[in-house]
């Protein structure tokens, strides 16, 4: 998935970076307001809703995105305590990933 989100945000012209995982991520330099970060709720190590916690802390937050492919009562479940958060369900199409970004 994020192979073809990389190639897909290249095309439009961004800048992206992806990890294999929260905690490369997190090793990182922390993202601006400016940022969209897309986050997968189900990833290996650290979940996606902990990053997305995390993510809301920072001083200027950036915007967060979360794709998942999971029903609807185990996204609630995951996010719930956290603020406003846009999930997107799996499988993503061109047309929705270019509305968010």
């Amino acid at each position: 998935m994020s192979d073809s989100l990389l190639m897909f945000l290249n095309g439009l012209g961004l800048t992206v970076a992806t990890y294999p995982d929260a905690e490369s991520f997190l090793e990182g330099e922390p993202p601006v307001a400016g940022d969209t970060i897309i986050v997968d709720l189900l990833l290996p190590g650290i979940s996606g809703a902990k990053v997305i916690g995390w993510l809301q802390g920072l001083k200027d937050p950036p915007r967060v995105v979360a794709i998942t492919g999971q029903p609807q009562s185990a996204i609630e479940k995951q996010i719930q305590g956290l603020g406003a958060v846009r999930v997107l369900r799996k499988p993503l199409s061109a047309e929705t990933i270019s509305q968010i970004i």
